[in-house]
């Protein structure tokens, strides 16, 4: 998943860029409100961290203006201010959560894959494709016959194939996994694909991983 970091302090994003990386999220960092807003209003996010006091533009501007055109976005709002009405303010605003600094790391991570989910509809932590399951706390990739540990971008990418259930494009997997100003080569996509086959191909024989000429990659039932 890929998730809009918006901190003006950069020793604070620094280190929670470090820890949502390592918990195999793709994560841009911004440092101004005005940033923060023009990321998001691309639509390639698929949640936000947003403190409340930055510069150029506050977080509770951002949202506001950001649910005018996307009501559904998950946004978890970070900041210094704790009291009950600035809570009821950011809620009101159009916050799924609400988290004051100093925080354990445990629980900001807790507290994003729970918003995460009620927005995805799951009711676990886990996404299921026939007889191959994908445990989004443990990064494992499993089936009655073993299990891998994924890599970070082979698991969002088997992620974003179990999650939507349709076809996703190239352009797709770079743009939400790499990032718009990654310098990676789009063929990248192609050798994690293989990546993926080799373990599914392990794991199961009811599952493939197809590739659609000009269009992208999905993921199927094998009736071979």
């Amino acid at each position: 998943m890929r998730l809009l970091l918006a901190e003006d302090e950069k020793a604070l994003s620094n280190i929670l860029l470090t820890i949502l990386k390592h918990d195999r999220y793709s994560v841009d960092a911004v440092y101004n409100g005005q940033d923060a807003l023009d990321y998001l209003l691309t639509g390639n996010y698929d949640g936000a961290i947003l403190d409340v006091m930055m510069p150029k533009m506050d977080g509770i501007t951002v949202l506001k203006e950001l649910r005018k055109t996307n009501k559904t976005l998950p946004v978890l709002m970070l900041t210094a201010k704790t009291e009950i009405d600035d809570k009821v303010l950011g809620l009101d605003s159009g916050a799924d959560d609400y988290l004051g600094k100093p925080f354990d790391v445990k629980e900001l991570l807790a507290r994003l894959r729970a918003m995460l989910r009620r927005k995805s509809g799951q009711a676990d932590n886990t996404l299921k494709f026939q007889d191959v399951t994908l445990d989004l706390s443990t990064f494992e990739l499993s089936s009655p016959r073993g299990v891998f540990r994924l890599s970070s971008k082979e698991f969002q990418m088997m992620a974003m194939l179990m999650d939507r259930g349709k076809v996703v494009s190239a352009e797709q997997f770079m743009e939400k996994i790499w990032g718009y100003e990654s310098e990676t080569e789009s063929n990248v996509v192609w050798t994690y694909i293989s990546y993926l086959r080799k373990k599914l191909a392990e794991l199961t024989d009811k599952v493939q991983i197809r590739a659609i000429r000009n269009i992208g990659y999905t993921l199927e039932e094998n009736n071979g």
